[in-house]
Order: C-alpha cells, then sequence, then structure tokens
C-alpha cells in the first residue's frame, strides 16, 4: 500500500495542476509581453484553457452530484465569455485608437537598448 489515492483523485490533481500551469503562462504572458493586444491575446487563450482543465479536474473530484453539474454550467459560462470578452477589448482598443506594435517599433526599442549600454 504505496499511496491512498484513488485513480478518480489522481487524474483531478492532474487535471487541477494542467490548469495551473496554463493560468501561471497566463500571468507571465500579462506581465512580459509588450502590447495590450498580445497581453490580451495571452490571457485569453491561457486563461480559458486553464480554466477549462481546472473545472474538468474539479468535476472529476466531486463525482456526479449537483455541486459538479453547477461546477460545469459555470465552465460552460467562462469558455463561452472569456474568448468573446477579449475579442471586444481589443477590438475596442482598436477603433479607439489604441496603437499596434509593429516590427519597426521592434527594432527601434533594441536600437535604443544598444545606445543606453554603450
Amino acid at each position: 500500500m504505496i499511496c491512498d489515492f484513488t485513480i478518480r483523485e489522481i487524474l483531478a490533481t492532474l487535471f487541477i495542476l494542467g490548469g495551473s500551469v496554463f493560468f501561471v503562462g497566463s500571468a507571465i504572458g500579462m506581465l512580459r509581453l509588450p502590447d495590450f493586444y498580445t497581453r490580451i491575446h495571452a490571457s485569453g487563450n491561457s486563461e480559458t484553457l486553464g480554466c477549462m482543465l481546472s473545472f474538468i479536474g474539479l468535476i472529476i473530484y466531486e463525482g456526479f452530484t449537483i455541486t459538479a453539474l453547477k461546477m460545469a454550467m459555470v465552465f460552460i459560462v467562462v469558455f463561452l465569455a472569456n474568448p468573446i470578452g477579449s475579442h471586444i477589448l481589443s477590438k475596442a482598443a482598436y477603433k479607439s485608437g489604441h496603437r499596434v506594435l509593429t516590427a519597426k517599433d521592434l527594432v527601434g526599442e533594441e536600437d535604443e537598448d544598444a545606445n543606453i549600454h554603450h
């Protein structure tokens, strides 16, 4: 008797850990990416996948109960609303004139960094 965990608990843990990886990736993307559009892309995609994996893990852990059904309903709402919200935010930013980062901008930043270090 090496461990007292059931297959269901192990599977749930793997899904929740997988979701956590995507949540951490989303947080890193929000901190490290250079402009609004890339940040919203990282957060929209990674959070949706992280939420999906986490909710699946919680549903597996809970079993077939009313609580699991409620979690599934919340998951469906988040699964539909998060990408739509990200799209609306980016479209509103573009229409309001929020500048899009281009390759020229990145080259200019590299030149500025080179001048600072010399």
